[in-house]
């Protein structure tokens, strides 16, 4: 008997996927390049925009591309 495997597809069909990773990642690349008038970084804007590359990051494997 062979067996069979259930398969995902490699790359997620669902367009809300896509948009999030969008999203945050325009969020994160807001908050990292935000810069005041003397050039240098906010630690609020620094934080969350860090915290918004993580959920991209996240986004983008588990849901997206299905790594995990």
């Amino acid at each position: 008997m062979r067996c069979k495997m259930n398969r995902k597809p490699l790359l997620s069909s669902d367009p809300v996927n896509y948009l999030l990773v969008l999203v945050t990642a325009f969020i994160a690349w807001h908050g990292i390049s935000r810069r005041d008038d003397e050039g240098r970084g906010d630690i609020g804007h620094l934080l969350f925009g860090s915290i918004a590359l993580l959920f991209c990051l996240r986004f983008l494997l588990v849901d997206v591309i299905g790594v995990f």
